[in-house]
């Protein structure tokens, strides 16, 4: 993982939480003001994505700390007790919210929510599809799953957002027409939000309590990591790759063959580029244990039978 690649990322992230925070007091302050549930929903799912955003960051952070010998992975582990408590956090925000807007359309609601509602949204919608853009392309840059993550977690804010414009627009429609009944529209709006953030909770908290243990990654998620190790110059072949999760952050432990003709420094040299190549190309990817095997000497790869040529070291490539 190069300094550069970890900068970007953490920028992006913070870029993310200021984003969230702005928009979560923009949405927060006006919902009140104009006494809509839905933009008050939307102001705690807004509030649900600085969660996503310090998860990220966190996880960046714990990548560059040093390792403790009795517990190497220690920070990924801190990192899940955190985002349970987040999880368990978006979950009770959730219910509130779901009960203020129950409560709303049971005893009745007689006006709908000022018109300046629609701009906050219209303002929110605007900045989460940008940081949604953003992020989105530079964790493909990067090869970020987390910000990838971080980024759709954006994009389903803007759902949240429409959710409350659809909301109040219909509530101040209804009320244009004479349609009483369409005043319910914004704490219907607000009660479907909140089981949006009850899902992201419930999400988080699930995930969370799947990587608390030390887990081997599926093999398809693992494919790009092979593919990566078996280009590397001299890597004749992969014997093994496991990849673990520690929290938001991936070590590798992988076998590899080499020409057993070439030098130990030479196999060493093959194993540390291994090691450069996977921590460039995936920022999630903080550490690598790297075995060398010899290659099947009959391997035709090399002139075998002519012995002037064993003191030459060869590569495959």
């Amino acid at each position: 993982m190069t300094k550069q690649r970890v900068q970007k990322a953490e920028f992006a992230a913070w870029t993310g939480i200021v984003g969230n925070v702005l928009l979560t007091l923009m949405k927060g302050t006006v919902g009140y003001m104009a006494g809509s549930k839905a933009l008050i929903a939307d102001a705690a799912h807004s509030a649900s994505d600085v969660a996503g955003s310090v998860a990220v960051l966190v996880g960046l952070k714990a990548a560059k700390l040093p390792q403790n010998d009795d517990r190497p992975y220690k920070h990924g582990k801190s990192e899940s007790a955190a985002a349970i408590v987040v999880s368990v956090f978006l979950l009770l925000v959730g219910i509130e919210i779901a009960i203020s807007s129950a409560k709303a359309i049971y005893y009745g609601v007689k006006t709908p929510p000022a018109w300046y509602g629609l701009i906050a949204i219209i303002i929110s919608i605007i900045a989460k599809e940008a940081m949604f853009q953003y992020k989105y392309r530079l964790g493909k840059k990067l090869g970020s799953q987390s910000l990838i993550t971080s980024a759709w977690e954006h994009r389903s804010d803007v759902y949240s957002s429409l959710a409350a414009f659809a909301g109040i627009g219909g509530a101040l429609l209804g009320q244009h027409f004479g349609i009483g009944y369409m005043v319910y529209l914004d704490p219907i709006a607000g009660l479907v939000i909140s089981v949006m953030i009850l899902k992201r909770g419930y999400t988080l908290l699930m995930e969370t309590i799947h990587t608390t243990p030390d887990h081997v990654l599926h093999q398809e998620e693992a494919e790009e990591l092979l593919k990566t190790v078996q280009r590397v110059k001299g890597v004749i072949a992969v014997d093994d790759l496991r990849a673990r999760e520690h929290g938001h952050y991936v070590i590798v432990d992988v076998k590899i063959s080499v020409n057993p003709r070439i030098t130990v420094m030479e196999g060493h040299d093959i194993a540390r580029m291994v090691k450069m190549t996977l921590m460039k190309r995936f920022i999630h990817v903080t550490d690598v244990f790297i075995h060398v095997n010899p290659y099947d000497p009959g391997y035709p790869y090399k002139n075998n039978a002519d012995p002037e040529q064993d003191d030459v070291p060869h590569l495959l490539h």
